[in-house]
């Protein structure tokens, strides 16, 4: 299987395959996945608007660069797989990569921190460094129930204007980014600071928020700071940590 897609495919989109499979099984060994639910999309490299995104019923340690499936926009496959995808899924994702040329990897996951934090009135708070780099370009989107509806998009889109970082009312986390690596990165900080700010809130003891002196700051340099998350720089070693926790995800 893998050699036959990998013939068919650009080089570049075979890199896209391998690196989006990756991220599936670092979701898995960092135990944020949620059994065949959530998703993960990246845009193919190329003037087309496709994207790969992960066979409906597949567990994320079992994803691999062959078996992602190849759709467009509205979510049709444009390249033969005997895998579905899910549409409630692709809704979302769809929504974000035809508005945004430089959500280029879209991330949606739904943690049990993230979708705690996400029920919470006040949202994320200022409570620890983490919490800066989403807090920099952060969204929220009032739950509207199960992602079917085609005209919940349009106020998705909206909600999420420029940000990066979006938590999902009564849902979970999303983060959008120009690369995979980057996106990963973005949710791992996003998750991080969601842990932390709970733990913290559970000791029921008075918390020091950071000064907002330095989150207007940190805000006033949305764009700078989340560039110099540095993705590419930690991706390697993602890499290398899913490739001896789950072998495979290159083929």
């Amino acid at each position: 299987m893998s050699s036959k897609v990998k013939a068919q495919v650009s080089e570049q989109e075979w890199q896209t395959r391998v690196d989006l499979a990756a991220c599936y099984r670092a979701v898995a060994m960092y135990g944020w996945d949620d059994l065949i639910f959530t998703h993960i999309s990246a845009r193919v490299p190329g003037p087309e608007h496709h994207f790969l995104i992960n066979p409906y019923g597949m567990m994320f340690d079992e994803v691999t660069a062959s078996s992602l499936v190849k759709v467009d926009l509205h979510g049709n496959k444009v390249m033969e797989s005997e895998y579905d995808i899910n549409p409630a899924g692709f809704t979302i994702h769809s929504a974000v990569h035809e508005a945004r040329d430089n959500a280029k990897c879209v991330m949606h996951l739904h943690t049990t921190e993230g979708v705690a934090l996400s029920v919470l009135e006040e949202g994320l708070q200022a409570y620890s460094q983490q919490s800066l780099f989403p807090l920099a370009s952060l969204s929220y989107h009032a739950y509207e129930g199960v992602a079917l509806n085609p005209d919940e998009k349009a106020r998705l889109v909206r909600d999420l204007g420029d940000t990066q970082f979006m938590i999902l009312r009564n849902h979970g986390l999303l983060t959008c980014a120009d690369n995979i690596p980057d996106a990963f990165l973005f949710m791992f900080i996003f998750q991080r600071a969601c842990e932390i700010q709970l733990k913290a809130q559970a000791t029921g003891q008075k918390l020091i928020p950071i000064h907002s002196a330095i989150l207007q700051g940190i805000r006033a340099q949305a764009s700078e700071v989340t560039k110099q998350a540095g993705g590419s720089l930690a991706w390697p070693g993602i890499k290398r940590r899913v490739a001896r926790r789950f072998p495979g995800f290159d083929e």
